[in-house]
């Protein structure tokens, strides 16, 4: 994966060592807990608190805004949880906390939440602010939600039924009669560049986004598939068009909830049908874009925290002005 497109993959940044031997320790929470150097992502439904601050002041004597960044909490300020999470330690410094601070994300009931922090517009999301964010809290925020999400939807145990203890710094799940353990599971799924004979690329719209905001095509990889595999079939099941010559770009973590996305690019086949047949399901419109249909377009692109918007801006030459979309 080249260089610049890893810089466009914002869910795929991180400065933390997981440090993950350190999970096995019995006492490790009651350890973190009397450090006073340890850090809390406080989350709530997905959602944690940021902070912008001053980086100095300008030649008016105003202060200047700095980047966002995570508003860590310590230990004190976040007593309570539904379930704690270790998440290892940061390697590099930030405004308030030095390298190697360790951080633990506090998944909150909604009363701790209030009591923390009543303004529910100060709680952001990660697909909104994590192009905002450095490197370091990008991949704080992107690990605290998808482990937090795993534990959301595992509970119970699939082989006992019954309520699961969370153990090893909150990185696996028990069953209290057999031992049984469950492990953090992510999906796989491929995400595609189709590219046609006259350089245009290929993007649908989705049933779920009203026919307004057109992106790549994509599907979850099945049971015993390869990801190359994967590619072929999906383009044909959304869009009745078969392509070849898939070529790894990147992956990027989605937690949303829990999926890891890998980037492709691939050709469009025309030895075989080309006629475009969206599924009627899942995707309602497919249509073939060249770069200038892009800076025209009236209609709504991927995000800037997406690989969707990473691999068409690869193929675009480049970021792709805001106005060249609504």
């Amino acid at each position: 994966m080249s260089k610049p497109f890893l810089q466009r993959l914002p869910l795929s940044r991180q400065e933390v060592d997981r440090d993950y031997l350190a999970r096995s320790r019995p006492d490790l929470f009651d350890e973190l807990w009397a450090d006073p150097t340890t850090r809390v992502l406080p989350l709530w439904k997905g959602l944690t608190l940021g902070r912008v601050d001053p980086v100095g002041e300008d030649e008016f004597g105003e202060h200047e805004r700095g980047e966002m960044a995570l508003d860590l909490k310590t230990t004190d300020e976040v007593p309570s949880a539904v379930v704690r999470i270790y998440l290892g330690r940061t390697t590099t410094a930030a405004a308030r906390e030095p390298a190697g601070t360790r951080v633990v994300t506090s998944v909150l009931s909604d009363a701790a939440a209030r009591e923390l922090e009543p303004d529910e517009a100060l709680w952001i999301n990660l697909r909104d602010s994590a192009t905002q964010f450095s490197p370091r809290d990008a991949g704080l925020f992107t690990e605290a939600l998808a482990i937090a999400n795993w534990h959301s939807s595992h509970t119970y145990s699939p082989r006992t039924g019954e309520p699961t203890i969370v153990g090893e710094g909150g990185w696996v799940r028990r069953s209290p009669s057999d031992g049984s353990e469950v492990f953090p599971r992510t999906d796989a799924a491929i995400i595609v560049g189709v590219i046609d004979d006259e350089d245009r690329i290929l993007l649908g719209a989705n049933a779920n986004w009203g026919g307004t905001r057109y992106s790549l095509l994509a599907g979850f990889v099945e049971p015993g598939e390869s990801f190359e595999a994967a590619v072929v079939r999906e383009i044909f099941e959304e869009s009745g068009i078969t392509v070849t010559d898939p070529k790894y770009l990147g992956s990027q973590p989605w937690p949303f909830p829990a999926s890891i996305m890998v980037g492709f690019t691939a050709r469009l086949d025309t030895t075989a049908d080309i006629e475009l047949k969206p599924d009627g399901t899942e995707i309602i419109d497919l249509r073939w874009f060249s770069r200038a249909d892009i800076d025209r377009a009236e209609v709504g692109l991927p995000g800037r925290s997406s690989i969707a918007r990473a691999i068409l801006e690869e193929w675009y030459g480049g970021p792709i002005p805001d106005g060249a979309s609504r």
